[in-house]
């Protein structure tokens, strides 16, 4: 659990979607990506994570799609340009051990900040990461809040859209697996 929004989360996760911080209204309401401007849960929908659009107050629904919600910092912020060098550090080593223990087949940074503060790397492309954690893949993906107007709706579903086709492929590859081990 972060310090100021409960993670939604479960082993063998295929996704664990990992936003920067909560900001004030989803720590006030307890619920992940809360707010009129945030597109997450409508990006989700229609990338094709899951077959309805949540809403924050369904956000442990996700748990229902193979996905889980966390935030890197705990702390909950206006805005997450509010959050110092420092705020990552000190959460970096408990977002690791939360990451080995649970081990989702994928884990999506919201935002290229928080991946960039958490590995020193500088130049990140939006995708898939060629180093993983742990034994997770790692994937950047832009943030969906709405103060992010560098990308349209559209363009969010269609970067979020090849890790929902991938998170797929894969559980299609371990079903496969497991039923010719038999």
């Amino acid at each position: 659990m972060s310090d100021g929004l409960p993670d939604i989360v479960a082993g063998r996760l295929s996704v664990l979607f990992c936003g920067i911080n909560p900001g004030m209204a989803a720590a006030a309401a307890g619920h992940h990506f809360e707010g009129r401007a945030n597109r997450f849960w409508r990006v989700l929908h229609l990338a094709g994570f899951t077959p309805d659009e949540l809403s924050p107050q369904e956000d442990r629904r996700i748990l229902d799609y193979g996905c889980g919600l966390t935030t890197i910092v705990g702390r909950p912020t206006a805005a997450a340009g509010d959050l110092s060098r420092q705020d990552f550090v000190d959460a970096a080593s408990g977002f690791e051990r939360k990451i080995a223990a649970y081990a989702p087949r994928f884990v999506a940074f919201l935002g290229k900040a928080a991946y960039a503060a958490l590995t020193g790397e500088r130049d990140i492309a939006w995708g898939r990461q060629a180093v993983a954690m742990h034994d997770s893949t790692v994937w950047v993906l832009p943030n969906p809040s709405g103060r992010n107007r560098s990308f349209t709706l559209e363009r969010l579903v269609g970067v979020y859209r090849p890790l929902h086709v991938g998170a797929a492929s894969a559980a299609m590859a371990d079903l496969v697996a497991r039923t010719y081990r038999r």
